[in-house]
C-alpha cells in the first residue's frame, strides 16, 4: 500500500511526504513488564536530553510547528505529538498506557523527536491519499466523543472511503490499533525542512520498537 500525495498539495508544499511501513503478524497485547521497565529508560534519557526551554526553538519541533500554522492548526495547543509526549515526560507525568504496539511507538516519537501514525490494515481500503480536506468533512479521531467539521486546508489523509487522519497528529478512531490488529501499516510524518536523514533513524527506531515488542515482519 503506498501513500500518495495530491498535486495541488505537493504543489503548495514541495518536500512533505512519509515514508509508508507495513507490519505483519503483530502480537499486540495490552501490557509487557519488560516494555514498562524499557519506559523508565526512554524517559530517562529524554530528561537528561531534553529541556523544555529547548523544545520550541529546536530545528525539528521548529518545522512541525511552521507546518502546524501554515495549516491553521495552532500547535501552542494542538502540539505535533512527539513534542507532545517529551513535554509530557519533562513535567514528571506518566506516559499513557494503551497497549505494547502504541506504546512502544510512542517511545520511538520521543526518542526520534518524529511524530509517527498507525493503522489495523483490517479496517483500510484502496491506496491512501494524502490532500486537504475538504470545508465540512466530518473526522472521528482517537478518544472523541464525537466527529470535528474541518474548516478545509487540514492535511488529512483518505484510503478512498473514509478520513483515516489529521496529518500529522490524530488518527482515525476507526482504524485504530488494538489487541485485535494484526497487520499495521505505520507512517513516519515527514514535513518541509525535516531531513530524509532524521525520517529515516524514526524508521530504524520505530521498526526495532514495535518488533521488539510485538514481533512481526515488515513487508
Amino acid at each position: 500500500m503506498l501513500l500518495e500525495v495530491e498535486k495541488s498539495l505537493e504543489t503548495k508544499f514541495p518536500s512533505l511526504s512519509a515514508l509508508v511501513m507495513r507490519l505483519e503478524g503483530a502480537e499486540v497485547r495490552l501490557e509487557d513488564p519488560e516494555l514498562e521497565a524499557f519506559k523508565e529508560e526512554v524517559i530517562e534519557r529524554i530528561r537528561s536530553r531534553w529541556a523544555l526551554e529547548q523544545l520550541r526553538e529546536h530545528p525539528v519541533f521548529r518545522a512541525y510547528r511552521d507546518f502546524f500554522w501554515r495549516v491553521g492548526v495552532d500547535p501552542t495547543k494542538t502540539r505535533p505529538a512527539s513534542e507532545a509526549l517529551i513535554r509530557r515526560v519533562l513535567r514528571g507525568r506518566s506516559l499513557p498506557r494503551i497497549n505494547t504496539f502504541v506504546d512502544a511507538y510512542n517511545l520511538a516519537s520521543m526518542e526520534s523527536a518524529v511524530p509517527l501514525a498507525a493503522f489495523d490494515m483490517a479496517w483500510l481500503s484502496g491506496e491512501l491519499l494524502m490532500r486537504e480536506a475538504i470545508i465540512g468533512e466530518k473526522f472521528l479521531g482517537i478518544g472523541m466523543e464525537k466527529p470535528v467539521i474541518l474548516e478545509g486546508g487540514e492535511v488529512v489523509v483518505e484510503d478512498g472511503e473514509k478520513l483515516i487522519a489529521i496529518y500529522p497528529h490524530r488518527d482515525a478512531e476507526v482504524a485504530k490499533i488494538t489487541v485485535d490488529t494484526e497487520d499495521i501499516l505505520m507512517l513516519v510524518c515527514g514535513v518541509p525542512n525535516v531531513s530524509s536523514d532524521i525520517l529515516n533513524q524514526a524508521e530504524r527506531i520505530s521498526t526495532e520498537y514495535v518488533t521488539r515488542f510485538c514481533g512481526g515482519s515488515l513487508v
